[in-house]
C-alpha cells in the first residue's frame, strides 16, 4: 500500500510537471522539434494521469510491483523517443544545449527516484536495468547528446546511482520491516498482539473455510496469576509471562501462531490440526512446563481447545468463544488442566 501510494503521488506530480515544460521547449527549440516534444509530453502526462488514478484501494504486492514497472516505463519510453529525436536536429545554441542535457539526464532522475521506494535488491536490479540499458543503447546507436567518452563515463555514474538507490530502498524496506515487527508483537512476551492477532485469526479462519481444512485453537490462561502480582509485584508477574511465552514458543510446531489475547491470556492457533492433534500438542506443552512461579512451584495454566469443523464455528469469534468457555470450565473444575472438543479432559495425568 505504501509503494502504491508513492507511485500514485509521483505519477500525479509528473502528470502536472511534464506538460508545464512545453512553453520552454517552444521558446528554446525550433518549432518543429518543440511540437514533437510537446506531443510526446502530452502523451506522457496522460499516461501518468492514468497511473495516478489506478490501483486505488489495492493492497496487492503484485499491483505494487506493476505500479513501479509502469512508473519507470513511461519515462523510459519517453527517453528512447525524445533522445534520438533531439539527435536529428542541430543543437548549437548554449541555451538549447542546456535544455537538451536535461533530456539526456532523465534516466538519472528516474533511477535516483528508486530510493523513495522500499524494495529488495532483486527488485532494484530489475527496475533499474531498463533505464541503464536505454541510456547505453542511445550511445551505442550514436544518438548521444554528449561526446561518446563522456557518455560512457555517465553510463558508469548511472550504474553506480542505480546501486546506491537500490541500497537506499533496501534500507527503507529493512527499517519498515522492523517497525512492522515491533508494532505487531507484544513487547513483553514477543507473541503477536491482539490487534494483529485478530487479523491473523480472520485470515486463517477464512482460509480454512475455503480449503475445508481443520483449524484448532487453544485458549491458555495462566493459573493464579493475580496472586503473583499481589504478593511479589508486577516485575515478577512480567517474568512469569516471559517464562510462559518463551516455553510455549520453544515447543510450538512450525506454523502454529501464538497471540497474547489479554493480561495473562494467550491464544495458540493451530492450522490444519484436528481435535486429537490439538490435544496431543497441549499434552506436550504441559509436559514441557511453562516455567516456575516466584515461590518455586510450577507455573500452570487452564486451557480450552476448540476446532472449527467439529464445533461448527461459523465465525472466528465463535471459535474463540468456544475455546474460552472450555478454558473457564477448566478453571472451575480445578485448574491446571485442558478441556478439548467433546469435553475431553487432560488433568493431573502427567503426575499419575
Amino acid at each position: 500500500m505504501l509503494i502504491l501510494s508513492r507511485v500514485r503521488l509521483v505519477a500525479a506530480t509528473f502528470a502536472v510537471l511534464t506538460p508545464l515544460w512545453i512553453p520552454i521547449d517552444l521558446l528554446i527549440f525550433e518549432t518543429s522539434l518543440a511540437m514533437y516534444l510537446a506531443a510526446l509530453r502530452v502523451l506522457a502526462a496522460i499516461a501518468f494521469i492514468l497511473l495516478a488514478l489506478s490501483n486505488r484501494g489495492s493492497d496487492s504486492i503484485l499491483a505494487a510491483r506493476w505500479g513501479l514497472v509502469w512508473l519507470l516505463s513511461i519515462p523510459t519510453v519517453f527517453f528512447l523517443i525524445s533522445h534520438p529525436l533531439l539527435g536529428q536536429f542541430t543543437i548549437s545554441d548554449p541555451a538549447q544545449q542546456v535544455i537538451a542535457a536535461g533530456y539526456a539526464f532523465l534516466p538519472f532522475v528516474m533511477v535516483a527516484g528508486l530510493s523513495v521506494f522500499p524494495i529488495t535488491a532483486l527488485e532494484g536490479a530489475l527496475l533499474g536495468l531498463p533505464l541503464v540499458c536505454a541510456y547505453f543503447l542511445t550511445g551505442l546507436l550514436g544518438y548521444q547528446l554528449l561526446p561518446f567518452a563522456s557518455h560512457l563515463g555517465a553510463q558508469w555514474l548511472l550504474l553506480l546511482l542505480a546501486m546506491v538507490s537500490t541500497l537506499a530502498g533496501m534500507s527503507q524496506l529493512h527499517f519498515m520491516s522492523q517497525l512492522v515487527d515491533q508494532s505487531s508483537h507484544d513487547g513483553l512476551t514477543r507473541a503477536y498482539n491482539r490487534r494483529v492477532g485478530e487479523e491473523i485469526l480472520i485470515q486463517q479462519f477464512v482460509s480454512a473455510c475455503r480449503s475445508q481444512t481443520p483449524l484448532a485453537l487453544a485458549f491458555v490462561d495462566l493459573d493464579n496469576f493475580k496472586s503473583i502480582n499481589d504478593r511479589y509485584g508486577h516485575e515478577e508477574g512480567d517474568n512469569a509471562l516471559r517464562s510462559a511465552s518463551s516455553a510455549l514458543r520453544k515447543i510450538l510446531r512450525r506454523g502454529d501462531i501464538m497471540i497474547r489475547w489479554g493480561g495473562e491470556e494467550f491464544l495458540v492457533l493451530m492450522p490444519n490440526t484436528d481435535p486429537s492433534g490439538a490435544m496431543i500438542a497441549v499434552s506436550r506443552w504441559r509436559a514441557a512446563g511453562l516455567g516456575i512461579r516466584p515461590d518455586g512451584k510450577p507455573l500452570t495454566a487452564s486451557i480450552g481447545v476448540a476446532e472449527r469443523m467439529v464445533d461448527a464455528a461459523e465465525t472466528w469469534s465463535d471459535l474463540v468463544e468456544k475455546a474460552d468457555q472450555r478454558m473457564y470450565a477448566a478453571k472451575q473444575s480445578g485448574k491446571d488442566r485442558a478441556i478439548g472438543c467433546g469435553d475431553i479432559v487432560i488433568a493431573q495425568a502427567l503426575d499419575a
